[in-house]
């Protein structure tokens, strides 16, 4: 074994349990979102709406009155809240399929491996907001999740054969022949 090779395979050893950390970090983020009483939360995603609000009304120049921004608000707040979820689990699914690609799982076991943990997040993750005050689990909410995160796993999958094609077949093609 050349030296080379060993740095490479002492390398793999030290970094590849280290892709999991992404995941985590994911995890602990969507449980302190889950940790915040259901005023704070209301007003997080509030005042996401009313940015977003401003941000159309800014580019598309409509000239909104304040009265006329609050409902807008209003009818965004709740599917603000909805994407948020999506978007958790999306960007979750994704951090949680890429390390199990890198250890080998692949095909329908890496989207049931990925599908699996992200519904069993979920599901913990409402459970917990029972706890907290001013929250309480939705069912919907699971299901949200459970959608983005199939999303972020046919993403992942997506994006793994395009780079297989394209980049790492071409690179084993000319080492062979």
């Amino acid at each position: 074994m050349t030296a080379q090779s060993f740095f490479i395979t002492l390398a793999r050893i030290i970094l590849k349990p280290l892709s999991f950390v992404p995941a985590l970090v994911i995890m602990y983020c969507i449980y302190s979102f889950s940790a915040q009483d259901g005023t704070t939360s209301s007003q997080l995603s509030l005042s996401v709406s009313h940015k977003v609000i401003h941000v159309v009304d800014r580019v598309f120049d409509f000239g909104l009155t304040e009265e006329q921004v609050d409902k807008g608000v209003e009818r965004i707040h709740y599917y603000i809240r909805k994407t948020a979820h999506f978007t958790e689990y999306f960007i979750l699914a994704v951090a949680i399929s890429l390390p199990l690609y890198v250890y080998g799982i692949r095909g329908i076991w890496l989207m049931l491996t990925s599908l699996i943990l992200c519904i069993g997040f979920a599901c913990l993750d409402e459970y917990h907001q029972l706890f907290v005050s001013g929250r309480g689990a939705s069912k919907k909410d699971v299901l949200i999740d459970t959608f983005g995160s199939l999303t972020g796993i046919v993403f992942t999958r997506i994006i793994g054969y395009i780079s297989r094609k394209s980049f790492f077949e071409p690179i084993f093609k000319k080492r062979c022949f």
